[in-house]
């Protein structure tokens, strides 16, 4: 890890877009240790066991039928950090297309760049596991795969922090990700609802506005998604994980105060709400209804709950 050289590549940043993405790629990975991958054959293992058990559990716990993603893969935070600049850029580009010209194109580059590369090398210390829709990727979605990602080196921090079982942690972390392949497996429309929020949040946002009504529907429904993720997670994993839950959010909301403010910027607090809001929906739909009328939600678009409906379930029950 050498922060000197990351600052020194942020400064460095040139090209003719807002963002220096190969500066931003470098200089996350400069203030970041990749880590170790020198995975044992035990532990290389244990994770395609894991994964392989949730997704046989999931199967038949939801009657969903799904598959996992071609792309399953135990990453360093290198790995990491650099499959997700691809994912910002994508995500950019509405923006990087409309944005005025700058008055000091130079310096907004560089301001531009260094925020971005602050944001991967945060998270890129900190995430344990990642699937991801690829959205907004090219191609048509039937032909577009998704992808699962494991950072080993920050699962292995986590749970010596944490001081639990390092093999417990790792089958936890793979049941919650493998939740998240059930519901886009259960919904194939679920990608393109959610891209067509994303572009067109990113849209206004390029032409200087905000469109919150865009914003509101991706918020419920992402909440849908990980409250429903919890709810499998309740049924499906091997015993109680309370534990895990308890410790894993004191130790997130601990830390400096660097930080606590890149946690607040980054909205890792919006993430902890959508998935205790979303929870609570889903425990009471299917204490009413089952697993099978929880399920629902994924049938159509209009089965996703309003943003009302997920504090009163009850409501969502009548309609559906």
């Amino acid at each position: 890890m050498n922060l000197f050289r990351s600052v020194r590549t942020v400064t460095a940043a040139s090209g003719d877009g807002v963002v220096d993405w190969g500066a931003v790629a470098d200089a996350a990975k400069a203030s970041t240790a990749a880590g170790s991958l020198d995975l044992s054959a035990t532990t290389r293992n244990g994770y395609a066991a894991d994964v392989r058990d949730a997704r046989d559990r999931l199967r038949a716990l939801g009657d969903v039928a799904f598959d996992l993603p071609d792309t399953v893969e135990i990453q360093n935070r290198h790995h990491w950090i650099d499959a997700n600049v691809d994912t910002f850029r994508r995500v950019m580009a509405p923006v990087e297309r409309e944005v005025p010209e700058a008055l000091f194109p130079g310096v907004t580059r560089v301001v531009n760049t260094g925020t971005l590369s602050f944001m991967l090398a945060f998270l890129g210390r900190h995430v344990l596991g990642q699937y991801d829709p690829l959205l907004l990727a090219e191609g048509a979605p039937d032909d577009r795969d998704h992808a699962l990602y494991f950072v080993h080196p920050n699962i292995v921090q986590v749970a010596d922090s944490l001081d639990v079982s390092f093999p417990r942690f790792r089958r936890w972390i793979a049941f919650h990700e493998v939740s998240h392949a059930a519901e886009f497996g259960a919904a194939p429309w679920l990608s393109d609802h959610l891209e067509t929020r994303v572009e067109r949040g990113i849209d206004a946002l390029a032409a200087g506005e905000v469109d919150r009504d865009a914003f509101a529907e991706l918020d419920t429904a992402m909440t849908a998604v990980e409250g429903y993720a919890e709810l499998l997670m309740d049924r499906a994993f091997d015993d109680d994980y309370a534990d895990l839950r308890a410790k894993l959010d004191a130790r997130r909301q601990g830390g400096g105060p660097v930080a606590r403010l890149a946690r607040r910027l980054l909205g890792l607090g919006l993430k902890r709400r959508q998935y205790e809001r979303g929870a609570t929906f889903f425990r009471a739909v299917a204490d009413e209804r089952g697993l099978a009328g929880a399920s629902a939600v994924w049938e159509r678009p209009e089965n996703l709950p309003t943003d009302a409906e997920l504090d009163h379930p009850e409501q969502w029950l009548a309609r559906v």
